[in-house]
């Protein structure tokens, strides 16, 4: 399945990587300059949240997709379709 996104929701994606690029980096400082573990654990989260957020983003578009293009819904594709997608559900769990 080919990732094909409008502008704007494209732009939103990156946007929550780059924050979580950018949490990511504030967490190896904090670990190396020895912060407080809960702080760093609270900063971990966050940076999970964002990438589960643009991973989600990125399935909606998936499924926005398949449903625009209702000829390919035969019975095999859609079994195949939604075993994809439900891996890919699965994968952010």
């Amino acid at each position: 399945m080919e990732l094909v996104m409008a502008a704007d929701d494209l732009r939103t994606v990156v946007n929550r990587l780059r924050r979580a690029q950018g949490q990511i980096a504030g967490i190896i400082r904090m670990i190396e300059e020895g912060r407080d573990c809960e702080d760093v654990v609270t900063q971990l989260a966050a940076a999970s949240r964002a990438l589960d957020r643009a991973g989600f983003a990125i399935i909606a578009t998936g499924l926005q997709q398949c449903l625009a293009e209702p000829e390919s819904s035969e019975a095999p594709d859609r079994d195949q379709m939604r075993a994809r997608l439900e891996k890919l559900f699965l994968s952010l769990a």
